[in-house]
């Protein structure tokens, strides 16, 4: 279909590129756009108003806003659900689909569900399904059927998203008049600007407004402020772009496109403007009912003729000129209706009636009238005001098939309120104020109730003498600005006996629901909503707060400012899990020896914020890499690089009693020159890390800790002792030393090559020692553990040397077939002698009975970090347990986080998974219901939807006797 015959002429249409046309589909129909179009200027170029279809009743919904600043216009790009019509711009053969209907979307059979109303009252699915008992069962399936918009597409390929961060002195949210005149008086004092504008063309509402009689004004003042702006270096614009919240110290993520931003400011302005606000009357929803705003936009944007007669229902100056861009390009113009009685400037209606539009002062629309099937509106019944909310009997009814409102405005509160701001109603001024704001965040312009066009530009230039300040580039006093202009009418709430007078377009309410709401006992805001689901929708109450707070104000003899509003909480605008998921950007570390594994041939993988070799190898053949390097190990000598593991180092006369605190174990007669295993649990009693002690001297230790739980470990030591005052020194060393695990039969044989100074006999250095050596010229610590099981010695040296030191081992080391093994491998070890590793074969519930760590807790000591909880969560009944289990080599092999399942209750779910090659058989560890827990009990693994039969056996799986680490 052609979309000519509703386009304006340039210079309307400032974002489209009339020379490029676009084919797309709308519901299996062909039409055409231009480049620029979104898809709702598109369709309505080519007079299609109806587009999707209300949540609750199925209703007829059109454009709104013309912004994205509602649901009306949701609709379905292929797999992709929820897209903003208005906001969404139109592609070649873009297949496009209306949502929420059942049939056709021109002929929805579920729009019967109107008529129904009175059997769905405000909150009818809390008080119709819950009894008898069972119904439930019974109507969750037509529910399920019946709720929801959108269609998810479940064989949906992940797309590449991305992150990014910047830095500026300044941020000025909002590219109006305000957000220009502040982001050019702040660059012109020398800070750096970043001006972010939701919209895809910067100027706000100079874009679309018309701000005088000659409707000039507008066009010069935002070419003028254009042109400053680009041409200044020090400002940088990011259009199309959403800053989607407001967190501590004025972090500010951005959305653009397939991009989140992380902006750092040293000083924010919000400019962010105001939301229109609709006026409540019967039918207020139908397709060709809009703000005032929208059908401005319509033709400044887009060169889209927004009817061919209209009505224009206002409570401010701004619905006179909106008629008068109307009338400017061929939209007969029957009437303004002004819900005020003799409030607007002469000059205003003596342009109104140059043009020959009729004016009604007093009046409202009280009901809009539709065509069949409510898909556009075709007239309306206008009543003068009464009272407070009443209409007089006398009708007069004016056909239009446009109906423009604006009952004022709402600012754009929701950054500034999730920033801790204070939303104030002065109700005899029916006007919103933010107060209150944090240091370094300032406001300007129509959000700070600034609605004149020179105070708000002057406004903007306030904020950011305010900014310049803070900054210490002035120390000039910014002068106070005001605006005599009151845009808000106080009470634009006529209701209907007949209903449909909707306060919030997103969920079908109408004012009757939030009277009912407040009737029922929910007299609180907050409960309402809740309720209600007021505010619950797409759109988040940005048109639905003001009329739903003065409902409640009214209904429960308070004003607005004692209920105040709903609480805004991020994001502002709905994002993307792609856009919080992304690429990973947090920065990694690398150990000393990084570039040695790289020639070796490792498959490098993320362990916390480090880098470790997983395998050496084809990446392709992971398993058999694994497998060959454990075998290996098991029978000749491996080298794994530890350098991730966490040190501190703790000296002083009370470091033995600090260590006795802090750790489950005894530790104030650990004898000097021994390890010993140390556990660390929460106050809750959670085991939250482990690692060992070694004790260098009566006075110091040196502990290790996870490599992703080392940072907690000494954030959390450094804590206690600020309370505890005991003479103790703590040091995180982690990046000071490196490590290697030197592991198998032959380990000895190779470290003796090195060490000629240490007798590393068994008798001279057993299990469990700490000795400090001379590794061919290296001071080492060495520690005698095994958490692969085999012989092994941890060498811990400084970690300028850690290249040094893995170089000397793998040469001396060739004569004994020496290999590199990884962590994967060393994960398979561990579990082989079935070692926890804490937070993958732990949760956070995990206490140290559940995990068989008791012998790691010291019982007759006073105290320790979780001592109480402990005792308290051990004496009651247990009702899991970690376990060890096998299964034979050809079963299915579960994975971590499988369900262990009894019966149809869930009893635990598998930590760690793999196949032994010791041992021919596949080993596990998972958390099993106490009834199964004991060796010979079986437990049952729900494996790709198949119940796997498994043995809980005693652990350890390999070498039970612990003979070949020992020797």
């Amino acid at each position: 279909m052609s979309d000519t015959n509703m386009r304006l002429n340039a210079p309307m249409g400032l974002l489209l590129n009339r020379d490029e046309q676009v084919d797309f589909l709308f519901e299996g129909q062909r039409y055409q756009g231009y480049a620029g179009d979104c898809i709702a200027s598109a369709l309505l170029a080519n007079d299609r108003w109806l587009m999707s279809r209300s949540f609750k009743y199925h209703r007829p919904r059109g454009p709104l806003t013309m912004a994205g600043q509602d649901a009306n216009t949701l609709v379905q790009l292929g797999g992709d659900p929820n897209a903003l019509a208005d906001r969404t711009p139109i592609a070649p053969n873009m297949q496009i689909e209306g949502q929420n209907y059942n049939g056709t979307l021109d002929k929805d059979r579920d729009a019967m569900l109107g008529h129904f109303g009175r059997f769905m009252p405000v909150g009818f699915y809390y008080r119709s399904f819950f009894k008898p008992m069972g119904v439930w069962d019974k109507w969750e399936g037509v529910i399920r059927e019946k709720a929801g918009l959108g269609r998810l597409d479940l064989n949906f390929e992940p797309e590449y998203y991305d992150k990014k961060y910047l830095f500026t002195d300044v941020m000025v949210v909002g590219s109006g008049p305000a957000g220009l005149s502040a982001a050019l008086k702040a660059a012109d004092g020398g800070a750096q600007v970043l001006l972010v504008e939701e919209m895809p063309l910067v100027g706000g509402a100079l874009a679309y407004n018309r701000f005088d009689i000659e409707g000039i004004e507008a066009d010069r003042l935002r070419a003028e402020l254009i042109a400053k702006v680009e041409a200044h270096d020090k400002i940088t614009v990011m259009v199309d772009t959403v800053c989607n919240a407001w967190f501590t110290d004025n972090y500010l993520p951005l959305i653009q496109g397939k991009r989140l931003f992380k902006v750092r400011a040293k000083e924010c302005i919000i400019a962010s403007g105001a939301y229109e606000q609709h006026v409540v009357f019967r039918n207020n929803d139908l397709p060709g009912v809009v703000m005032c705003s929208a059908a401005t936009r319509m033709m400044k944007l887009y060169a889209i003729k927004p009817g061919q007669s209209a009505v224009v229902l206002t409570g401010n100056d701004d619905g006179y000129l909106t008629a008068l861009e109307l009338n400017d390009h061929g939209v007969n113009v029957k009437a303004v209706v002004d819900m005020r009685e003799g409030a607007a400037p002469m000059d205003l209606i003596d342009a109104l009636s140059k043009r020959g539009i009729t004016l009604h002062q007093g009046y409202t629309v009280y009901e809009a009238l539709a065509e069949k099937g409510n898909k556009r509106v075709k007239a309306v019944d206008v009543r003068k005001i009464t009272a407070k909310g009443e209409v007089g009997n006398a009708s007069r009814v004016i056909d239009c098939d446009l109906l423009c409102m604006s009952a004022g405005y709402m600012p754009a509160y929701q950054l500034l309120c999730q920033a801790g701001a204070q939303l104030s109603y002065a109700d005899d001024l029916a006007e919103f104020t933010l107060s209150k704001l944090p240091e370094h965040l300032h406001i300007a312009g129509s959000v700070n109730g600034i609605h004149q066009l020179d105070s708000v530009m002057a406004d903007g230039q306030r904020a950011a003498q305010l900014a310049l300040n803070n900054l210490n580039l002035s120390d000039e006093l910014p002068g106070k600005v005001s605006c005599s202009v009151k845009p808000n009418f106080d009470w634009p709430i006529f209701s209907h006996p007949k209903g449909k007078d909707f306060v919030d377009f997103d969920e079908d309410l109408q004012a009757k629901d939030i009277v009912n709401a407040t009737r029922l006992g929910y007299r609180d805001v907050q409960l309402v909503k809740r309720f209600s689901t007021v505010g619950m929708g797409p759109s988040q109450g940005r048109h639905s707060a003001l009329p739903t707070a003065r409902l409640v104000a009214n209904s429960t003899d308070r004003t607005v400012t004692e209920t105040g509003v709903t609480t805004a909480r991020p994001p502002f605008a709905p994002e993307k899990l792609a856009h919080i998921a992304g690429r990973i950007f947090d920065p990694y570390r690398r150990t000393p020896m990084h570039h040695r594994h790289l020639e070796l041939g490792a498959k490098m993988i993320p362990a916390g914020n480090w880098r470790r070799p997983a395998f050496y190898g084809d990446p392709n053949e992971r398993d058999a890499c694994i497998h060959a390097e454990s075998v290996h190990v098991r029978n000749k000598v491996g080298l794994i690089d530890v350098s991730t593991l966490g040190g501190i180092e703790l000296k002083g006369p009370d470091a033995a009693e600090f260590m006795n605190r802090i750790y489950t174990f005894a530790f104030l007669k650990q004898p000097v020159g021994k390890t010993r295993y140390a556990v660390y649990t929460n106050e809750h009693g959670v085991v939250i890390d482990d690692g060992v002690a070694c004790r260098i001297a009566e006075d110091h230790f040196y502990v290790t800790a996870t490599t992703s739980g080392v940072d907690r470990v000494y954030r959390d030591m450094t804590k206690w002792n600020a309370q505890w005052r005991l003479d103790v020194d703590i040091l995180n060393v982690t990046s000071a030393y490196c490590a290697v695990n030197l592991a198998g039969p032959d380990a000895r044989k190779v470290l003796e090559t090195l060490v000629t100074d240490t007798d590393l006999s068994p008798e001279g250095f057993p299990f469990l020692a700490y000795g400090e050596a001379d590794v061919a010229g290296i001071p080492a610590r060495l520690l005698r553990v095994g958490f692969v099981g085999e012989l092994g010695y941890e060498i811990h040296v400084p970690s300028r040397y850690g290249e040094a030191l893995w170089d000397l081992l793998m040469d001396a080391g060739k004569a004994f077939d020496i290999k590199p093994f990884g962590v994967e491998t060393q994960r398979l070890l561990r579990l082989e002698k079935g070692h926890v590793i804490v937070s993958q074969d732990t949760d956070g519930m995990s206490h140290p009975g559940e995990l068989s760590m008791t012998w790691a807790v010291n019982r007759k000591k006073p105290f320790f970090v979780g001592c109480r909880s402990v005792d308290i969560v051990m004496a009651q009944p247990q009702t899991r347990k970690l376990v060890g289990f096998v299964l034979p080599a050809e079963s299915k092999k579960p994975e971590e986080g499988h369900l262990v399942l009894e019966g149809d209750a869930i009893t635990g779910n598998v930590t760690s998974c793999e196949y032994s090659p010791a041992l021919k058989q596949i080993v596990g560890l998972a958390f099993a219901g106490i009834n199964s827990s004991q060796p010979g009990d079986h437990i049952y693994i729900r494996v790709d939807g198949q119940l796997v039969e498994a043995e809980v056996v005693n652990l350890p799986f390999y070498d039970p006797d612990n003979l070949r680490q020992e020797m």
